[in-house]
């Protein structure tokens, strides 16, 4: 896998470079309370993997396919957003997410461009493009299941994550939820959208069956 990006401050920059692309009259203080609002909502305790570091490791991908993207300011914004209202026990958090999202930034992108953000955020409650083909779409959320393909040592450590987050759930009822979640997964033609994430393909599905086996234990 790719290197995370260093420090949450690269983070910050990077929010800051996109943002400003498509406004360039917004305010440092505007911007610098949009990012702590972002730190904020990716720290909340309930969390254990859709935090800061998810976003690093998000980033990371993010620099290496940025240029295959039509509109990367749209894209990175998405990214941003995508997780900011997150909690265990709900099933809206996608759309909670996008509606969210499209609050903040209304002041600085038009109505088109919020859409896109709205769109985009909606997509990853399945990972599916369900209108017309829109290759910045898939690799939005080839990124986001990029940790899937993973090595096995980062991929368990992300498992570790996700059932931190369900500490609320009986390792029963975790254990029947997640292997049908994984088995959905599995059952799909593939994994990954673009030529380009389908280097990961065959590990991800690796890596899919040994923590199905390892649930069964």
């Amino acid at each position: 896998m790719i290197d995370r990006l260093q420090t949450y401050a690269d983070l910050s920059k990077v929010f800051r470079q996109y943002l400003k692309a498509i406004d360039n009259n917004i305010s440092l203080i505007e911007l610098k309370s949009l990012w702590q609002d972002i730190v904020s909502r990716y720290s909340e305790p309930l969390r254990a993997y859709h935090t800061l570091a998810h976003l690093q490791q998000l980033f990371a991908e993010f620099e290496q396919i940025k240029d295959k993207l039509q509109q990367p300011s749209i894209i990175a914004l998405a990214l941003f957003y995508h997780d900011v209202i997150y909690h265990p026990q709900r099933d809206d958090n996608e759309l909670k997410s996008a509606e969210y999202a499209v609050k903040v930034l209304s002041p600085y992108l038009n109505a088109e461009q919020l859409r896109g953000i709205y769109s985009l955020i909606i997509m990853t409650a399945d990972h599916q493009i369900k209108d017309k083909p829109n290759l910045d779409a898939a690799y939005l959320l080839d990124m986001d299941l990029s940790i899937l393909g993973a090595p096995w040592p980062e991929y368990a450590r992300y498992a570790k994550a996700v059932r931190q987050e369900y500490a609320h759930v009986t390792q029963a009822d975790y254990r029947l939820g997640r292997t049908k979640v994984l088995a959905q997964l599995l059952a799909r033609p593939r994994l990954y959208l673009t030529d380009y994430y389908q280097r990961l393909e065959a590990q991800a599905r690796d890596n899919i069956e040994r923590e199905i086996t390892s649930l069964a234990v």
